[in-house]
């Protein structure tokens, strides 16, 4: 017994210290703007844009592969950062902002009497907003919700929609004031 658990010691203390060697041996450097620009990105990891995550869209917008509009849950807030941060390499690309509309945060919203409790939307979900069980009504956590979508596709019921969040104390924000010039006679 005693040799088992000393050999295992030795395995684990041996491989942990190759694995230690081997990470700063082979350690690749990012460009200090891949993590600005992941660090502007929600980093929810859902998928939307077509790339494998976030850092790897922020390695697309930063090598001017992507454009500034590759993420649909940040919306037009964060293709501004994105701009701002990659300059004219992710902006030449197609991305037209001023054609964007921001249709604000988005959530998902389940119709009670139509879910039979499947469970397929919850193991879907990237962020657990959505709550329940086996053979149990689910409902989501709005402030958890990412609006990737991703529960709405495997709902076989399509009990699941997609709405804009509502408004509560802790979201609101005052909207900027439109600008309207008229011209002088």
């Amino acid at each position: 017994m005693i040799e088992a658990i000393a050999t295992m010691s030795a395995l684990g203390v041996g491989l942990g210290i190759v694995l230690g060697v081997a990470a700063r041996k082979f350690h690749v450097e990012t460009p200090p703007i891949v993590d600005e620009i992941e660090a502007a990105l929600p980093g929810t990891n859902c998928g939307q844009c077509g790339f494998a995550g976030c850092h790897a869209a922020a390695e697309a917008v930063a090598d001017g592969s992507a454009v500034a509009t590759v993420c649909p849950p940040g919306g037009r807030e964060v293709a501004l950062k994105l701009v701002e941060i990659a300059g004219p390499s992710c902006h030449a690309g197609g991305a037209d902002l001023a054609g964007q509309e921001d249709a604000g945060p988005m959530a998902a919203f389940i119709f009670e009497d139509h879910c039979t409790g499947c469970t397929k939307c919850y193991k879907r979900c990237p962020t657990d907003a959505i709550i329940g069980a086996a053979k149990q009504i689910h409902s989501v956590i709005f402030d958890a919700c990412i609006g990737c979508d991703a529960c709405v596709e495997v709902c076989p019921t399509e009990a699941i929609i997609m709405r804009s969040k509502p408004r509560t104390l802790r979201n609101w924000y005052w909207p900027k004031p439109e600008e309207h010039f008229e011209p002088a006679a």
